[in-house]
């Protein structure tokens, strides 16, 4: 283990989560999305973060993607003939959220992931033309770490809405050159060579990025709230000087973005709610600042987003089951190039899932000033 590493290692013993009641949004598949608000100063029916409250929280999530697209066309001969590409991913994030005033509020959040991908094509070949042996790779550690700040526009309780904006910078301490042992490699597919595991299932992506976000409520009554999340990630860098398995070309530094619209239904149960939205989140082909070049999926899933959530004063708990409406794997950068080139319309293909579960937990220290306070001033 190189230095840099070991540094990264130590580096990562921390604490994490996000989403205060506005959810997490991750996606779900070979389209890597590793982003999230840095926006976070509200519990659902907990109420806000005042001045120097404190909050420390945790999430789970688990999805296997399995379905392979290309463009919104589902591969379905891919499961029917069990060559298809399987990722089992385990996250959990574990964040620190300060209330520098009533209004102001920084993050810090560490993520983690494991991941297990099965497949025969890194293995030998897909069946007829290859061996068909299915073997997994592996890949498990600290993810990319984000450093936050948020701002509320409003006063808080001066008005039946608020809406906040939100900024900060993705450092790439997760591995993005992670190896493990591939098989059936070499000319006569007889050897076990130690390679990069794919893309998908890397720990980062290997450069400085800056993310702006955007969250805001709306009340409609007393049992119901309008909630919206936007968010964009920055990647400058065009590629992180990690070769693909194949060797034909980098891994590219892609940007991300994500959005979410939804309502929170409060019945008459003190702490209890319900969350019905819907969001998008993916990967563009091209993107906002920089180079496009190198190698990635690029694409997008749509999705319905059930929930339900219970609060006390301090703690907080949510568990919501987005559920894929629609899976498309664009054309990348490199395939438009090659379209253009040969004049052969080319497009490369992803496995998606069909729903992820995300739980997360969130507990609040309240300032000993703040103590008296009615924090349950929106609902």
């Amino acid at each position: 283990m190189t230095k840099f590493k070991l540094l990264k290692q130590i580096f990562s013993i921390g604490i994490l989560f996000l989403i205060l009641g506005i959810h997490k949004i991750h996606a779900q598949g070979c389209v890597a999305i590793r982003g999230f608000s840095s926006c976070n100063g509200y519990m659902e029916d907990g109420g806000f973060l005042m001045k120097g409250d404190f909050s420390v929280g945790t999430n789970f999530r688990y999805f296997q993607s399995f379905r392979h697209f290309r463009g919104t066309h589902e591969e379905t001969n891919r499961v029917a003939n069990g060559t298809q590409v399987i990722n089992d991913s385990y996250f959990v994030d574990i964040a620190f959220n300060y209330a520098v005033t009533d209004r102001l509020y920084a993050t810090v959040l560490l993520p983690f992931a494991s991941h297990v991908r099965s497949s025969m094509y890194e293995h030998g070949g897909n069946p007829p033309n290859g061996l068909g042996e299915r073997h997994i790779t592996r890949s498990s550690g600290l993810s990319d770490m984000r450093l936050g700040v948020g701002y509320w526009l409003f006063e808080h309780s001066t008005k039946p809405y608020n809406f906040a904006i939100g900024t900060g910078i993705k450092l790439p301490t997760g591995d993005y050159n992670y190896m493990d042992t591939f098989y059936n490699q070499g000319p006569n597919r007889d050897q076990d060579v130690l390679r990069v595991v794919d893309q998908s299932i890397q720990l980062g992506d290997g450069g400085i990025g800056f993310n702006v976000d955007f969250q805001g409520y709306y009340m409609l009554s007393n049992s119901f709230t309008l909630t919206t999340t936007l968010y964009y990630l920055f990647n400058p860098e065009e590629t992180n000087g990690v070769l693909t398995r194949g060797g034909s070309s980098e891994f590219s530094v892609p940007d991300q973005f994500a959005a979410q619209l939804g309502t929170f239904y409060s019945p008459k149960i003190k702490g209890l709610s319900f969350y019905l939205g819907g969001r998008i989140e993916g990967v563009p082909s091209s993107d906002l600042i920089g180079s496009s070049d190198g190698y990635r999926r690029p694409g997008y899933a749509i999705s319905v987003d059930p929930g339900i959530n219970y609060n006390t004063n301090n703690l907080s708990l949510s568990l919501n089951v987005p559920v894929a409406l629609e899976r498309n794997r664009t054309q990348s950068f490199s395939d438009k190039k090659r379209t253009s080139e040969t004049g052969v319309f080319t497009q490369g293909d992803a496995a998606f899932a069909d729903y992820l579960i995300n739980f997360n937990l969130t507990y609040r220290f309240r300032n000993n000033k703040n103590k008296d306070v009615d924090f349950n001033m929106v609902h």
